[in-house]
């Protein structure tokens, strides 16, 4: 008789553990599926922490109502917004319609001067073929793929923003009260951890994207380079995406310096690995010095895995992304398995 309770019971975990692993297969494809949708959910998360970051600030200088502060910092935005289009609108308008014309013209010219060269050639050639061709072209759509259409995610991600932002605290509490009532005061306190840091490092983020469009432009306005303004704007503005948002700025700013001179070109490139050590090395561990403290190669990785299966947004929300999982990760695993250490 015991020798039958200890079998069924043996079933029963045998059961029970293979219920589980089911379950987390199963919780596992979900999230690669809806993957996609986390994603632009947290786009959604970060327009709110920034828009209530300056309710926050205006409520802390001047005590009123929360309502009336987010309706200033919403106010506020567009009215720096339009300002901003009115001083620079036409200039930044004319720019870049001259650099729209200039970039094709200034690429053929330097893909025939490398076609001159026998080396220079076969490289052309190499990359140019149907294979290689079909290649970077996956590759690109890969990493540049959107869910609903770029117009579309950016429609989603405004009005999950606006929602999060009038009433954050109704998705708050929602997901709190998934956890159980036991663990429900840690989840309180993680969830505030994460949107602590996330607003830290969205604050250093934006002054981090000022300081590199500022310096670009008064660099570039110095050696004289035309279009200055456009280009600035747009290395400020892939300064968001680490590692190769840089990379990927230099290039129209390269291109026109050769429309000059290949000197002007070689100080071009010169003056944006000197803005970008300066970012590295300076202005981030100033500002994050903070915040959870992430590995630059951590960074790369994720980029890379989650760009692979979510496009160019994972490519720009990677940082973030790693922060809530690091926080997870210190709050749920390493803090205890220390605490029952001790």
């Amino acid at each position: 008789m015991e020798n039958t309770t200890n079998e069924i019971s043996y079933q029963k975990k045998v059961w029970i553990k293979a219920s589980i692993y089911a379950l987390i297969i199963v919780l596992l494809l979900l999230i690669k599926t809806t993957f996609n949708i986390f994603i632009l959910i947290l786009a959604g998360a970060l327009v709110a922490i920034f828009f209530r970051g300056i309710s926050d600030f205006i409520c802390r200088k001047t005590k009123w109502k929360e309502g009336i502060c987010l309706a200033i910092s919403f106010v506020g935005i567009l009215i720096i917004a339009a300002g901003l289009f009115f001083l620079i609108g036409a200039k930044l308008q004319s720019q870049s319609m001259e650099l729209s014309k200039a970039l094709p013209e200034t690429y053929q010219k330097v893909k025939e001067a490398i076609n001159e060269n026998e080396f220079g050639s076969k490289i052309i050639n190499r990359v140019s073929s149907s294979g290689s061709t079909k290649k970077i072209q996956e590759l690109a759509g890969t990493f540049f793929k959107s869910t609903f259409g770029v117009l579309g995610d950016v429609y989603v991600v405004l009005f999950i923003g606006i929602f999060f932002t009038i009433s954050p605290q109704i998705y708050k509490k929602g997901v709190i009260q998934l956890i159980p009532k036991k663990g429900q005061p840690k989840g309180k306190d993680v969830l505030n951890k994460i949107a602590e840091n996330l607003q830290k490092w969205l604050k250093g983020k934006l002054f981090s994207m000022l300081v590199v469009t500022v310096m670009t432009a008064i660099g570039l306005a110095i050696i004289g380079v035309p279009m200055w303004l456009v280009l600035a704007i747009i290395a400020g503005l892939l300064s968001f995406i680490p590692n190769f948002g840089p990379i990927i700025a230099l290039i129209p700013a390269a291109l026109v310096g050769l429309m000059e001179s290949p000197t002007t070109a070689a100080i071009i490139v010169g003056l944006y690995v000197l803005i970008q050590i300066i970012e590295s090395n300076f202005i981030t561990p100033l500002v994050q010095q903070k915040l959870v403290n992430i590995p630059p190669a951590l960074i790369l990785l994720a980029q890379i895995l989650i760009g692979s299966l979510t496009g160019g947004w994972g490519l720009l929300l990677a940082t973030p992304i790693m922060v809530i999982v690091i926080i997870l990760v210190q709050e749920l695993y390493i803090k205890k398995r220390d605490e029952k250490a001790a």
